[in-house]
């Protein structure tokens, strides 16, 4: 085990379906400093066999994040932990190579594969199973979508983040937090769950093994090794899945607070020491992902600033420019619109032609004509703001009921939490006290993770304690220099 005394900083990576980033914790006597280092976009390919990821453009990118960390952390760095979104996987070949660019989540190939499976095991029994929200962006019904195209299921895959962790010279494993959102995963065991595999038909030998969080599974090895600061640098997997490192990142103590983790996604609930796959959790969809240290993250998908991203990115293309900040100063002060949108249609969650899909909900709504200025960027980014916080309150309303809390608190974390409109709107619909955290909440987790597992090692059953990372993340926060802006973008 390292000694935290050796003051060796740490790397955080945080893959991002947008943006990825990887971050430098560096100890100086009592104090800590967190940088962003380096920042690199992300995006999908729409390509002629479905929407991918550039995964060699995301393995350079970290590449090149990770050799400006070692020409700053002179005293060397002690260990590496990657993080990034859930259910999007790399298939690997007889060598451990990547057989192709991986699919990304948004690609509709998982419609019929969805349908397909629901007639072999019905949604109530894959959640009582597994306790997962049915989303048929889920790992399941890709690797199904997989085996229908004619893709070998015996053929390995990763996630993602442990994914970039195995180029890195880890060994190839799925850890516990990530692997419960691939809806494979038994509820009881936290082990694969061998119905599934069987009904569905794919292959459990295909299946990387299940390691808890907080796990070193690796040193850092190829060119990168070869760096000075980098020798014996160890690989630990963090809560792999980015909202289960952002939670456990969180100081909040007792049971009155739920939280949304606000970004792409927006993550929606509570945290319980026991998982809840009652009939009405069910029925809402809720889900009890793997957390830290043995907890679950009771919690819900709903859409995120995604949508606005993409009315952005739509705007730009009709030639009408607007930055975000611009965006959401413009609608500061205007009023509630009359009608709201389903912002979890979906229509909503593929890419591409947001605003008409925008127009067809507010013309079923009634909107006379949904007319061009009712689409004015202002007025939409109203409505996409009023309808996000009406959706947070029903599913906090949700979680109050079903979980028998009673919430006063709600913290904010991720990318959104800086969002000062959307949380004074969330604060108004919910009745709850607002708490903005940290905009690297996530990265701020990873740290914390890496940091418990080096001084106290991981427990084999649930990893690292979440009593030890909270610690570890309290005083990440409370003692840190700063927390500087990336060097290049």
């Amino acid at each position: 085990m390292m000694r935290l005394s050796q003051n060796k900083a740490l790397v955080a990576v945080d893959l991002g379906a947008q943006s990825c980033r990887v971050s430098l914790l560096r100890f100086h006597q009592d104090n800590s400093h967190v940088e962003i280092v380096h920042r690199f976009r992300n995006s999908p390919m729409v390509t002629s066999t479905g929407v991918r990821w550039d995964i060699e453009a995301i393995l350079e990118g970290v590449h090149a994040g990770l050799r400006l960390c070692a020409g700053i952390a002179t005293e060397g760095i002690a260990a590496i932990g990657v993080d990034g979104w859930a259910v999007d996987y790399v298939r690997l070949d007889e060598d451990g190579k990547q057989i192709a660019n991986p699919f990304c989540y948004r690609d509709e190939r998982t419609i019929s594969a969805e349908t397909e499976i629901h007639q072999i095991l019905s949604p109530a029994r894959l959640y009582s199973l597994t306790g997962i929200q049915l989303l048929r962006i889920n790992t399941l019904y890709q690797l199904y979508a997989d085996q229908r195209a004619g893709i070998d299921p015996a053929k390995r895959w990763l996630n993602l983040p442990e994914f970039v962790t195995y180029r890195l010279g880890g060994r190839p494993v799925a850890e516990y937090t990530n692997a419960t959102h691939t809806q494979l995963v038994d509820l009881a065991s936290k082990r694969w769950c061998g119905e599934i595999f069987q009904f569905t038909g794919l292959e459990r030998k295909a299946a990387p093994e299940i390691v808890p969080t907080g796990t070193i599974v690796g040193t850092i090895r190829g060119d990168l090794s070869e760096l000075t600061a980098f020798r014996q640098t160890r690989l630990i997997v963090p809560a792999c899945h980015d909202t289960a490192s952002a939670i456990a990142a969180i100081p909040a103590s007792g049971d009155d607070w739920g939280f949304i983790s606000s970004g792409t996604w927006s993550l929606v609930g509570t945290v319980l020491k026991t998982p809840c796959a009652s009939e009405d959790a069910q029925k809402m969809n809720f889900t009890n992902l793997g957390g830290v240290g043995g907890t679950f993250c009771f919690l819900k998908n709903v859409n995120g600033m995604w949508l606005l991203q993409q009315c952005l990115e739509e705007w730009e293309s009709q030639g009408s420019f607007w930055t975000m900040h611009e965006l959401l100063q413009a609608c500061a002060t205007l009023a509630a619109p009359a009608v709201r949108i389903d912002v979890d249609d979906p229509e909503l969650l593929v890419p591409g032609k947001v605003l008409g899909k925008i127009r067809t909900q507010l013309q079923r709504a009634g909107v006379a004509g949904a007319s061009a200025d009712i689409l004015d960027p202002r007025m939409v980014t109203n409505l996409i703001l009023h309808s996000l916080a009406a959706r947070y309150a029903e599913v906090l309303d949700a979680v109050a009921r079903i979980t028998g809390k009673r919430l006063r608190r709600l913290f904010i974390v991720g990318g959104g939490s800086q969002n000062v409109l959307l949380n004074r709107l969330t604060a108004q619909r919910t009745g709850l006290e607002v708490i903005a955290g940290a905009a690297e909440c996530t990265t701020i987790g990873n740290f914390a993770i890496q940091m418990a597992a080096l001084a106290g090692g991981c427990d084999d059953a649930i990893g690292v304690s979440a009593a030890a990372v909270a610690k570890w993340a309290e005083k990440i926060s409370m003692r840190s220099l700063a927390f500087s802006a990336n060097r290049q973008s």
